[in-house]
């Protein structure tokens, strides 16, 4: 990553200049803060929803991310309800379920690399393509139950390379801060398909059936690829020039893409943001026995898994739309604090509506992986962003999962309002800490940077 500069001044005697001496003064602090490093002069005002939406490429990726969300919460749902039908065991149900889950933690490290040495567009394609084929073997009445799961383990594997993909090309579709607005789109839109997918899909297999809803889902991976081959310019694969000509293979990508966060202690603090959510997810993980200790319904499930996901659409907006790019990455450290430490209320058991509102606080505190995920983009190499990004999703997933097992066999022994405090408490350490390891990575950088220069 290169590092940022000022303009030089022309040699000689010159007359004061306020105006001069005032942006002189703030590039220096912008740059001793860590502001721009690594990238193109930050525009002064965000960029606005039109200017996104104006991009066709974005527009494509966009609606071809729709589809591939809705087919799959379909698949979901229709494999949820087939393998409960067919065995009547939860047990099963729930070991089917996670497995559209888990393979994430192997395709991301290990496949998430083609995406770098590949055609971006060709594979997601590619990716989609495959899907659609899979799924629709899924689709075929009567088909065994193993092969069902063997099925599901290949279609969510194919996920791995084509969100890699689509992730590492977007910032070339919108290489300015116009990204960062698509990123707080494309938040919304993924929570919002989630949603509608759940609801759609239980609507469908009912009515349907399994085999029909699964066909549907193919339907949407076929879609979803002629979109991206007709609507997406073609790019050629990236190329690194110190690996020359050669592609590494799967495991050496993967581990030159953590040799890469390991030794930058910058990349090392933003991927820790990242991995924060860890600490705000355990309320969602929680609803059911949070409700349940506090004498609530069913009804109140639903309300305490969705204030969080309501905050953080508010606060993707505000902050995307409203606040200036550069002092984005100034918020992102007490965005990060503000995400947990209103769990540590919930200690008090204030009630539900007090609970809402501390939940969808802290959701709006989310904001800041906006800001950590524009800095990281700016920080990697576009050679290997496909990885890279694969193996901070395999992280996130990682810490999602480990994080709500763990406040589950806590809550079992503890009442689940201090549990969610506890997470509250550890995640504002954590958040605490990354401020102050990402300064010093930042002032570390500015002070080789003055060197060099």
């Amino acid at each position: 990553m290169a590092g940022g500069s000022v303009e030089p001044v022309e040699p000689g005697p010159t007359l004061p200049c306020p105006d001069r001496d005032r942006r002189l003064r703030r590039a220096r602090a912008d740059e001793a803060a860590g502001v721009g490093l690594g990238a193109e002069p930050t525009p002064a005002r965000p960029a606005t929803f039109g200017a996104v939406c104006a991009v066709g490429e974005f527009r494509v990726l966009w609606l071809a991310d729709v589809l591939s969300l809705l087919g799959d919460q379909l698949a979901r749902v229709a494999l949820a309800v087939l393998v409960f039908g067919r065995t009547g065991s939860a047990l099963l149900t729930g070991l089917v379920y996670a497995l559209s889950f888990l393979p994430a933690l192997v395709g991301g490290p290990l496949l998430a690399g083609l995406a770098d040495r590949l055609p971006r567009r060709r594979l997601m394609v590619s990716c989609d393509l495959a899907r659609g084929l899979v799924v629709a073997v899924m689709a075929v009445p009567g088909a065994p139950l193993w092969l069902l799961c063997a099925l599901l383990v290949g279609a969510v594997l194919l996920t791995a390379p084509f969100t890699a993909a689509r992730a590492a090309l977007l910032p070339d579709v919108l290489p300015d801060d116009r990204y960062v607005l698509a990123s707080a789109i494309n938040n919304i839109t993924d929570q919002g398909a989630q949603v509608l997918g759940f609801a759609v899909g239980g609507g469908l297999a009912a009515v349907l059936g399994s085999s029909m809803t699964l066909g549907i889902d193919a339907a949407t991976f076929v879609a979803s690829a002629l979109l991206l081959q007709l609507g997406l310019a073609h790019r050629p694969a990236p190329s690194d020039p110190k690996e020359g000509t050669g592609r590494p293979s799967a495991l050496r990508s993967a581990l030159a893409g953590s040799r890469l966060i390991g030794g930058d202690a910058r990349l090392r603090a933003l991927l820790g943001y990242a991995w924060l959510c860890g600490f705000s997810v355990v309320p969602e993980g929680l609803a059911a026995p949070y409700a349940a200790a506090e004498g609530a319904g069913a009804g109140t499930v639903g309300l305490l898994m969705a204030a969080q996901p309501t905050g953080a659409v508010l606060g993707a907006v505000l902050l995307a739309r409203f606040v200036a790019p550069a002092r984005r990455l100034r918020l992102m450290g007490p965005l990060a604090v503000l995400s947990c430490a209103p769990l540590l209320g919930c200690a008090l058991r204030p009630g539900i509506p007090i609970t809402l509102a501390l939940l969808a606080v802290s959701g709006l505190g989310t904001a800041f992986q906006l800001a950590a995920n524009a800095a990281f983009v700016q920080a990697v190499p576009a050679a290997v962003r496909g990885q890279v990004f694969g193996l901070a999703q395999a992280g996130i997933i990682t810490v999602q999962g480990a994080a709500i097992l763990l406040a589950g066999a806590v809550a079992s022994r503890l009442a689940p309002a201090l549990v969610v405090a506890g997470a509250g408490g550890l995640g504002t350490a954590a958040a605490a800490r990354l401020i102050w390891s990402l300064s010093r990575a930042e002032r570390a950088a500015a002070q080789r940077a003055g060197l060099a220069g």
